[in-house]
């Protein structure tokens, strides 16, 4: 007989016995990344020790990212007192995984010239991306403190359009000539020392500088030293123009796949490569955009103080305060049926939530489908979509407006209840009709379409929603 002790059964033990079987295959996987909220709790409990020794140990175990995450777990006291213990030892890699107002208050902690020495250590895209955050008299103290050659190169990336491929490539890559072999570009690549940490392609170049062809270093490494360069390399790859929008770049990766791009000045010279890190990045800050848009939110304000992210909302609760007051012009019209009809001051706020709700639906799935290109503005599938979700909204209002008419009918009566389906039905049609034409309209004159539309269908729906239900019962009840 074995004497191993039996293991428990988690899935059935009693609640406040211990975690189920699903809290420690969760607490497993979160193990595997991030910052634990036991390091959190150590952080905290040797900043308020003054433990020198022990901050220095335990952010010495941490990873660049997961840093930045303890850092913003701490409040702005405790992330002070850890910076100026831990500055001596910070990764420069770590205020790239920063949030932007958390880190503009690291910088703040720290010297021009310490600075300046980590973004040299950085990639040229995350050094750009660091410094164009700053104030520009920030930003000259740091880049004056910065070593010539590499202060021209970031110089040179800042000059390009933000949220452009120039702003997003890093300098540093691989070029070699066409008439080189395998063996002498594997000898370069061992004898050069200036070569980028991480590479995926050799890009073959001409005399001119232009990128003819891209060999996978995977392809380069099984074949013989005698081999051609040229008869390795791939002519059909993608090539970015500088001032291609990062998030066009961000659907090329997608589209074809790729690892990385070589990116092109006007005249087709070579002038960097974007890396598919990097392209991460910007599909993560694409689509927070999309997201923060659609409710009127300019940028994620998480880190930020109260009364600044207060300040960024207000223009869109300012908007929305207005639209309301619109809403509520039409109800007043109607004040005399609802004062003959009390039920109708009950029943309305159904029609428009339902319609809002609908109509928040469908714009999101469009704004989405513009984000990725499966609609295009001008696209030969554009009606096809508009009738799809058009006949989307009627089949929804038509079920919610029997459930919720037949309900209406039991308590308030027959008349109402229909009344109540109709207006359904006409709000949730329209929040269809809306929330395609919305989106199609706006990207269409070359505005974002997420920008401000969830707010603006908001309002269409539920003056409509308004309208349609009061001037029903005004019409038929009265």
């Amino acid at each position: 007989m074995s004497s191993e002790a039996p293991q428990p059964d988690l899935e059935r033990r009693p609640d406040g016995e211990g975690p189920t079987s699903d809290e420690v295959k969760l607490s497993e996987t979160e193990a595997l990344y991030g910052v634990s909220p036991e390091a959190v709790a150590r952080a905290r409990r040797a900043v308020g020790e003054g433990d020198l020794a022990q901050i220095e140990k335990l952010v010495d175990e941490l990873h660049p990212a997961d840093f930045a995450d303890l850092l913003q777990a701490l409040t702005p006291d405790e992330r002070r007192f850890v910076i100026k213990v831990c500055r001596h030892i910070l990764e420069p890699e770590t205020l790239n995984y920063l949030d932007e107002v958390v880190r503009d208050e690291v910088i703040g902690l720290m010297s021009p010239g310490e600075v300046a020495q980590a973004v040299s250590e950085l990639e040229t895209d995350d050094a750009v991306d660091i410094l164009e955050d700053l104030d520009e008299a920030e930003k000259q103290r740091v880049l004056r403190a910065i070593p010539a050659a590499d202060r021209a190169v970031i110089e040179q990336g800042l000059t390009y359009p933000e949220d452009s491929a120039g702003r997003l490539m890093q300098r540093d890559l691989v070029a070699v000539p066409q008439h080189w072999t395998v063996g002498e570009a594997i000898d370069y690549l061992r004898a050069n020392q200036d070569l980028p940490d991480d590479f995926y392609d050799l890009f073959v170049v001409d005399p001119m500088h232009k990128p003819i062809g891209a060999v996978p270093l995977s392809r380069a490494m099984r074949n013989k030293r005698i081999v051609k360069l040229e008869d390795l390399m791939h002519t059909e790859f993608r090539v970015v123009p500088a001032t291609m929008d990062q998030e066009s770049v961000a659907y090329l990766f997608r589209q074809y796949g790729l690892m990385s791009a070589p990116v092109v000045d006007d005249a087709g010279r070579l002038l960097g490569v974007i890396t598919v890190d990097d392209v991460v990045h910007v599909i993560e800050e694409e689509a927070e955009e999309d997201l923060l848009g659609i409710v009127g939110v300019s940028e994620t304000d998480f880190h930020a103080p109260a009364l600044e992210t207060a300040w960024r909302r207000v223009r869109w609760l300012v908007v929305t305060l207005c639209n309301s007051a619109i809403a509520s012009t039409v109800i007043s019209q109607f004040e005399a049926t609802i004062e003959q009809i009390v039920a109708l001051a009950i029943l309305m706020p159904i029609v428009a939530a339902m319609g809002g709700n609908a109509g928040v639906q469908v714009i999101t799935v469009m704004v989405r489908a513009l984000a990725t290109r499966d609609l295009q503005p001008r696209g030969s599938n554009v009606w096809r979509v508009v009738g799809k979700e058009i006949a989307v909204a009627a089949i929804n209002a038509a079920v919610f407006a029997l459930v919720m008419g037949t309900v209406t009918s039991f308590f308030f009566g027959l008349p109402i209840g229909l009344v109540l389906g109709a207006a359904m039905v006409f709000n949730m049609i329209w929040a269809g009709i809306a929330g395609t034409l919305i989106p199609l309209t706006l990207a269409r004159f070359g505005i974002d379409p997420a920008i401000g539309a969830g707010p603006f269908l908001t309002t269409t729906t539920d003056v409509f929603g308004f309208f349609s239900f009061l001037g029903l019962a005004t019409l038929f009840l009265l």
